[in-house]
């Protein structure tokens, strides 16, 4: 989960070779680090429409790292917003976009595959980030590239 708040932080561009059609993937309103220090949990939670960050890398200074956050996925008329917890990658308040009104009660069943689309979609963006993720951090790539990426990234 730190890798994809480094990522949305430092290129967008990479996950238009996860969907196309994505135009941003951003942190939402709330995330949550933890840091086990000394056999002790510290829980840092961050949320709040205008609420900073910097408080979330000074904690990834200290040795945390995300275990939970809502992203903001767009495309180009469209806006998901979820939460997703990164020991399990499970959703939670997920809000797709609006589906086009039911003139008639033959509009259900297209307005339900369009809503089933468009949960999918959110869920083909995390399957897609998972396996991105693994095959980076399989590589070789990611000792001699992305950690350094990363610890620049945390450090001042």
């Amino acid at each position: 989960m730190t890798w994809l708040w480094f990522s949305t932080d430092t290129n967008q561009d990479y996950f238009k070779t996860i969907d196309e059609t994505i135009t941003a993937l951003d942190i939402g309103n709330r995330i949550v680090l933890e840091n086990n220090v000394n056999d002790a949990s510290e829980i840092i939670t961050i949320k709040g429409d205008d609420a900073g960050l910097e408080e979330g890398l000074l904690s990834l200074r200290k040795g945390a790292v995300v275990v939970e956050m809502n992203l903001i996925y767009k495309t180009e008329n469209q806006e998901w917003k979820f939460s997703i917890k990164g020991e399990s990658l499970s959703f939670s308040s997920l809000k797709v976009p609006e589906t086009g009104p039911m003139e008639t009660k033959d509009d259900v069943e297209g307005l339900l595959l369009e809503k089933a689309y468009l949960f999918e979609k959110a869920i083909h963006l995390i399957n897609g980030l998972f396996n991105a993720f693994l095959k980076l951090r399989a590589s070789v790539e990611w000792d001699q590239t992305v950690v350094p990426a990363i610890r620049k990234w945390v450090l001042p």
